[in-house]
């Protein structure tokens, strides 16, 4: 015997066998779809950070190009602030020169375009007006009480200029240019914040020189602040150029090249070389010098209009710099999503046309092994079912090979497999087919070798005239009988089904009677007629086989005392054949067991031998579609029960109301030979059958039933010799003397008799019985006998012989066997 060496698993991490078992609960599709689609999720986010960062580079730069625009009305208004600016210390010129009442309208005019100024800033801005910008712009117009002060009187030009050069820094100061990250990008904010700080530092020197010319008392105050200034414009132009280009840098420089540039810049030459007489010395000599101013004004709104010019032609150019940085901060975004969109188009294509390379080789391997179990499947089903018929091997296609990877390795390994499979289920038919055919032959030899027999036996009954020779040749005749249900059964196992070509509707009642005649203990069989049916020809052989097999298990499983009681009624349902025991029964799981295995199509070699009689009266209930169960009888014992369908009964013919007795075979009605017979052929009637006699009338019981009681074998009357056969020609039944006679049939159930249309009733009291009891003692018994053939193995050892003088068996002895339904 070989053993087989089975080694201890290994361990492992409970870690990775947590994770290898989740990922193995997981279908293959979805494995392939978490390793292409995690790698994409994650270049979709990283793509996608891309393509925000684009599109809020191009947000930030189109609101960097709305600021530079909006930031042009900053300078208006800056250079509206530096003209009132002038108009304001041209008025406190006047006031110190001796007018008295010099006009303030061009001072007023001045004002409103100011305030008209703010108006607009605040209406280009709108809700994107910083705070810090809205507060320079209420400093605006905090100059109010300034500018009434200068309305009413003289005041210096130091109290002057800090409040309008503050109010102008602040503007510039409060668009927050040079922090702005909108305007981080190619330095816009810093190009833009010099050229508005250069643009205000022109003016506010502009205005200086102009103060400085009025000669008031703070004309050296102011020549200083237009020094000043002048560096700061130096400063914020040279800052300028450096983030500028060459040409903007050149326009900024236009500034400086003007006409009226050259007017400003050779008055503020004159004040440089004249820095120690710029302060008049009499009221007489400012208004001359303020008279001079005013002729040379006209020269510094043309100067400021110009710069103004320059200034929001510069802005002009940064706006339109940022617009093209938005626009392609825009292009890039939209470039960046087409190619991101395509490039995931592409790879979602590859992705699906690789998964499907991988997917449909595993579909079709799995559906090719869904075939196979399939084909496999119904092959077992075929080889349990015993009705099924041979259809020869299956044929199983073979799986296309699309590949040359491991799927297409794997697939012409499974195609192998799909062959050795064939060959192995083409084997197990051929082996099947083989094992029918031996139980076919076994079955018809045996079957052949009984009706020789029972011819011979027949022909010995009929020259026989002693009773007590004549009781023995019916034992054995009948023992010969049975063997022939065994070969029948046989060659039910065998899957060969016998037609009964010639035959005659019979009765139910004389069916159960053949029956009886195929079983030991018939003598023990009670049987009671309620309502009997005519039964289709064609089922008579096979029902009496079922119902042979029934009785058998109901006299074997039961007390030799006990009685067996069949009754038979019908009904417009059908047939029912009820057939009761009083033995130990079975126990509900066994009960159980055995009813399903009524139902289901089993084959002899994938069930227990020990069910052989169960196992043929399944196959004969599925051929006809009987309905057969078994039930616990109340007390002890099992009751089973067939039900007919009405397919296979005939309508009864109305009874004449004489009961009919039931002759012997071989006697006619007067007690004389037979001649004649009126029932099936010897081959579906088995011979002797018991003599049940009819009970008279006055024998019934109380409700109307009536019982058949034992009696014994019939003895059969000799026949007469026939006349001897034509000159040559052989005897029939045989090569022996020509005195011998041809066989005669037998008739089914001839020599059985019952009363029709009684009820059932019990002959006799029945014990009643401990059914557990019984059947925990048998237990017990089968146990200790196990345990003394274990006990008495020789291991090996060859047994002494006995010694025929201390041991002879007894030929009464009894023989203690359990055989399970």
């Amino acid at each position: 015997m070989s053993t087989t060496r089975v080694d201890a698993p290994a361990r492992h991490d409970p870690a990775r066998v947590g994770v290898r078992g989740f990922a193995d609960r997981w279908p293959f599709r979805r494995k392939l779809n978490l390793l292409v689609g995690v790698p994409l999720a994650v270049i979709a986010v990283l793509l996608s950070y891309l393509f925000t960062d684009q599109v809020q580079e191009a947000d930030s730069a189109a609101a960097a190009a709305r600021l530079v625009r909006d930031s042009a009305q900053v300078a208006r208004l800056v250079d509206r602030v530096e003209a009132e600016h002038q108009q304001a210390i041209l008025l406190s010129a006047r006031y110190e020169s001796g007018y008295a009442r010099p006009s303030s309208s061009a001072y007023r005019a001045a004002q409103e375009a100011v305030d008209a100024q703010v108006t607009t800033v605040r209406t280009a801005f709108g809700d994107r007006l910083p705070d810090s910008e809205a507060q320079a712009l209420r400093e605006v117009a905090g100059l109010s009480s300034l500018r009434g002060s200068v309305e009413q009187s003289y005041l210096p030009a130091d109290n002057i200029d800090p409040a309008y050069t503050s109010a102008a820094q602040q503007l510039i100061d409060g668009l927050g240019l040079d922090r702005d990250a909108d305007l981080s990008a190619a330095f816009t904010g810093s190009l833009l914040d010099s050229l508005l700080r250069a643009d205000a530092a022109h003016g506010a020197f502009e205005t200086d020189v102009f103060a400085a010319t009025t000669g008031d008392t703070n004309a050296l105050i102011e020549f200083t602040n237009a020094v000043g200034a002048y560096d700061r414009y130096t400063h914020q132009a040279d800052r300028f150029t450096r983030f500028a280009s060459d040409a903007q840098a050149e326009l900024l420089g236009g500034i400086e090249h003007s006409a009226a540039q050259r007017h400003i810049a050779d008055s503020y030459a004159q004040l440089q070389v004249g820095a120690g007489h710029l302060q008049a010395d009499s009221p007489a000599e400012i208004q001359r010098a303020v008279q001079d101013a005013l002729s040379a004004y006209p020269a510094y709104p043309e100067q400021a209009a110009t710069r103004l010019k320059i200034t929001t032609a510069l802005i002009g150019q940064i706006a339109d710099r940022a617009d093209d940085a938005a626009s392609s901060a825009r292009w890039r975004a939209g470039l960046l999503l087409s190619a991101t969109l395509i490039a995931f188009a592409l790879w979602i294509a590859f992705a699906v046309l690789v998964r499907r390379s991988v997917i449909r080789p595993v579909q079709a391997l799995t559906g090719a092994a869904r075939e196979v179990a399939e084909v496999a499947g119904r092959e077992l089903a075929r080889v349990a079912d015993d009705d099924a018929e041979d259809d020869g091997p299956p044929r199983l296609r073979d799986i296309p090979v699309t590949a040359r990877d491991e799927i297409g390795d794997l697939a012409e390994a499974f195609n192998g497999v799909q062959t050795t499979a064939a060959a192995l289920v083409e084997r197990q038919v051929l082996s099947r087919r083989n094992t029918a055919e031996m139980f076919g032959n076994v079955g018809r030899r045996v079957s052949n070798l009984t009706a020789r027999q029972l011819s011979l036996i027949d022909a010995v009954e009929r020259g026989e005239t002693d009773p007590a020779l004549l009781d023995r040749l019916y034992s054995i005749d009948h023992i010969a009988v049975r063997l022939r249900r065994n070969a029948d059964s046989l060659m039910l196992l065998a899957g060969i089904r016998e037609t009964v070509l010639d035959g005659e509707p019979t009765a139910l009642s004389n069916v159960v009677r053949a029956a009886l005649g195929q079983i030991e203990g018939y003598q023990r069989v009670r049987l009671y007629v309620a309502s009997d049916a005519m039964v289709e020809p064609d089922i008579i052989g096979d029902l009496t086989l079922m119902l042979a097999e029934l009785l058998e298990n109901a006299v074997s499983f039961s007390p030799e005392g006990s009685p067996v009681e069949v009754t038979v009624r019908s009904g417009a349902q059908g047939a029912h054949v009820v057939i009761t025991d009083h033995g130990l029964g079975m126990s509900a799981d066994r009960l159980a067991e055995e009813n399903a295995r009524l139902i289901r199509r089993e084959r002899l070699d994938l069930v227990p031998t020990k069910v052989l009689g169960l196992f043929v009266v399944g196959a004969l209930a599925r051929r006809w579609t009987i309905e057969v169960a078994l039930t616990r009888t109340p007390g002890g014992g099992v009751t089973a029960e067939a039900i007919l369908p009405p397919a296979l009964l005939l309508p009864m013919s109305p009874p004449t109301g004489t009961p009919t007795t039931v002759t012997p075979p071989g006697t006619s009605t007067s007690g004389g030979p037979a001649s004649t017979r009126t029932a099936t052929d010897r081959d579906t009637a088995p011979h002797p059958v018991p003599v049940v006699a009819e009970q008279p009338k006055s024998c019934a019981s109380d409700d109307g039933a009536t019982s058949a009681a034992d009696a014994p074998l019939p003895r059969r009357v000799p026949a007469p010799a026939p006349p001897p056969p034509p000159a040559g020609q052989a005897a029939p039944g045989g090569s022996g003397s020509g005195a011998s006679r041809p066989l005669r049939r037998r008739v089914r159930g001839a020599t059985l008799a019952t009363t029709t249309g009684a009820a059932r009733s019990m002959p006799q009291a029945v014990r009643t019985r401990d059914a557990e009891a019984e059947r925990s003692a048998l237990e017990e018994f089968e146990a200790a006998v196990a345990r003394a053939h274990r006990d008495s193995d020789s291991h090996g050892h060859t047994r002494p012989p006995l010694d025929p003088e201390q041991h002879t068996p007894s030929p009464k002895e009894p023989r203690v066997e359990h055989v399970e339904r």
